[in-house]
């Protein structure tokens, strides 16, 4: 069943017009006059409801039941991602989404090709954020992984979580190493050049261990869905 995320409060019995966004979206799917649909709003939980009249610039709708579904991991973990081009960053945000991560935090490092800031840094933010929207409407989540504003690496470094793990080629540790329980984790993810060597060492210094994945060097945009599903099997709901 189609599924549409509205940042807007929701209750049953409600009646209303579509947002333009989404009502677009209904149309070119061909949905008509009593057909079913959920809504949710990312707040917990979703809603049955009804489109109610398709009109040519508009598409009414009711909201008819609310479900308490829950299909977030126990897993609190934050993706601290080093920006990289654009169709790369694009692919890391959206199988983030999709794996369950709770927080994106992009991060401008030494050799990130992308230097964002202003109006260009906002658009793109924006754009990052309908990519995790478009997601989690598709993979069934009920909560949207929040994307942070780009920062700098130094300053991306303090963040609280009781696992703490830099992705590097030389890392320190293996996933076997890893320990048996974590009920939050953080992991800094380089860009196409990876981090450099000082970048490495402030890291381990703010208490990131190095890991390893293995004995093949992965692409940028395949580092965050392999970590993500390696730390959700072992500590989320994988």
């Amino acid at each position: 069943m189609p599924r549409f995320f509205l940042d807007m409060p929701l209750a049953a019995g409600l009646g209303f017009n579509l947002p333009e966004s989404v009502a677009r979206h209904v149309q070119v799917l061909r949905l008509q006059p009593d057909d079913d649909i959920i809504l949710f709003n990312g707040q917990g939980g979703e809603y049955a409801a009804r489109v109610t009249e398709m009109g040519k610039r508009h598409v009414s709708v009711e909201v008819l039941t609310w479900d308490e579904q829950d299909r977030e991991s126990p897993l609190d973990l934050t993706l601290v991602q080093a920006i990289s081009s654009s169709d790369r960053m694009d692919y890391t945000i959206q199988k983030a989404s999709e794996l369950g991560v709770s927080r994106i935090q992009p991060v401008i490092s030494e050799y990130c090709q992308q230097r964002l800031s202003g109006e260009r840094a906002e658009k793109r933010l924006a754009h990052w954020q309908a990519i995790a929207v478009s997601a989690c409407e598709q993979c069934g989540r009920t909560r949207v992984p929040t994307i942070l504003a780009a920062i700098k690496f130094e300053q991306a470094l303090a963040q609280t979580a009781e696992l703490k793990l830099l992705l590097s080629p030389i890392g320190a540790i293996q996933q076997s190493e890893l320990p048996a329980n974590a009920r939050s984790a953080a992991v800094l993810i380089g860009p196409e050049g990876g981090f450099s060597a000082t970048e490495e060492a402030l890291a381990v210094t703010a208490g990131y261990t190095p890991l390893i994945l293995g004995p093949r060097i992965f692409r940028t945009e395949t580092v965050a869905p392999v970590i993500s599903a390696i730390l959700q099997s072992r500590y989320g709901d994988l």
